[in-house]
């Protein structure tokens, strides 16, 4: 109901008949003694927020919203939100807000560290200048962030200006099917070599043609190949 108030801009005292206006049956009984035992300068809206509550408001009710002003803190609130959730619970602490520069400490503890920091050094003393400079603060620091990620995502290099990478071109039969692990031979214990099939010391077959019907030493290619050499038409290989 205050907020709405708040919201159309009522006065304290309209504030207060509007309260008074919405009492009903033993409630506005109530509202008629307290009048009555009360000095005029005295009924105030203060007054009426502090009464009505102890009245009607269990006290386990007003100790925990007192606790809750009590850690009331900002947080992921915005300053407006955060200014009008102080003043609702305030009202079951006004003994700790009675004047202008606690109301200001209370609230200013209960501001972010980042924007506490920035306006601590001025201890406003009015309540109202106090939120104003804390709105400005966070848009001002908003703005800075807003601008450093806009210099960021420009220093960066656009993805539309980057090409695709190329596939790797194959101009030779593309194997399909699980990878052929290569095969390993192992160390021959007649020759200490490795070479796949029988070895030749086993079969005895020549070294150069594998024939087993002569021996590397009669071997015809040899033969050939020597006889090339003495007419000088091939020349000899290159032992590396």
């Amino acid at each position: 109901m205050e907020r709405i108030m708040a919201d159309l801009y009522f006065t304290a005292d309209q504030k207060l008949k509007g309260a008074v206006s919405l009492l009903r049956d033993e409630a506005y009984q109530w509202w008629l003694i307290v009048k009555e035992g009360t000095q005029p300068d005295r009924l105030t809206w203060d007054l009426f927020k502090t009464a009505f509550p102890g009245k009607y408001v269990g006290a386990n009710y007003i100790d925990a919203r007192r606790r809750e002003f009590l850690n009331l803190a900002q947080r992921d609130r915005s300053v407006a939100k955060y200014e009008a959730e102080f003043l609702r619970l305030s009202h079951y602490v006004l003994g700790m807000v009675a004047y202008e520069y606690e109301r200001c400490i209370l609230f200013e503890d209960g501001l972010r560290n980042n924007l506490m920091v920035l306006i601590a050094s001025q201890r406003d003393r009015e309540f109202a200048v106090l939120v104003k400079k804390a709105k400005i603060t966070k848009d001002v620091k908003r703005t800075e962030r807003h601008k450093r990620g806009k210099n960021k995502r420009d220093l960066e290099p656009s993805s539309s200006g980057m090409r695709p990478k190329k596939k790797a071109r194959s101009d030779g039969p593309v194997r399909v099917g699980p990878p052929v692990a290569p095969t390993r031979v192992a160390l021959c214990g007649q020759c200490g070599r490795c070479h796949p099939g029988e070895c030749w010391r086993t079969t005895r077959a020549c070294l150069r043609c594998r024939s087993t019907e002569h021996h590397v030493w009669d071997c015809p290619l040899r033969i050939d190949q020597v006889q090339a050499l003495s007419s000088g038409t091939v020349q000899p290989p290159r032992v590396v």
